[in-house]
């Protein structure tokens, strides 16, 4: 299984309570990806000014509890033009319309709330 979907399946193993606050879905993402087995750095520093949630090898995962599509957007278009990033999944409590590749890199979306099986 390739190193994307395990950081998937994990993710999809995580389920947030209504009232979590981003710095929870913090721990519960880096509860799943620790006992998926998965390595990772929390607050990784990629290049001046910027430090992307987690990076797991050369993939960024970035964790929302809400934002504004063109805000994610110049955000995780700066994690990918580092040459640390060879791909982003961005985690949002709530699901936001990204596009399926940016600056010719990967991106991939997993709305939390989904994973109760409706969305809240």
């Amino acid at each position: 299984m390739g190193e994307v979907t395990r950081i998937l399946a994990a993710l999809k193993t995580v389920r947030p309570s209504p009232t979590c606050e981003e710095y929870d879905l913090h721990h519960l993402v880096a509860q799943a990806l620790e006992k998926a087995g998965i390595p990772f750095t929390h607050e990784a520093h990629l290049e001046k000014g910027a430090r992307i949630d987690f990076l797991a090898g050369t993939i960024g995962i970035e964790v929302k509890k809400r934002a504004a599509r063109a805000t994610i957007m110049k955000q995780i278009g700066r994690y990918l033009d580092s040459a640390s990033v060879s791909c982003l999944i961005v985690a949002t409590r709530h699901g936001v319309d990204l596009p399926a590749k940016l600056h010719g890199k990967p991106v991939y979306t997993v709305c939390l709330s989904r994973n109760w099986g409706i969305a809240i």
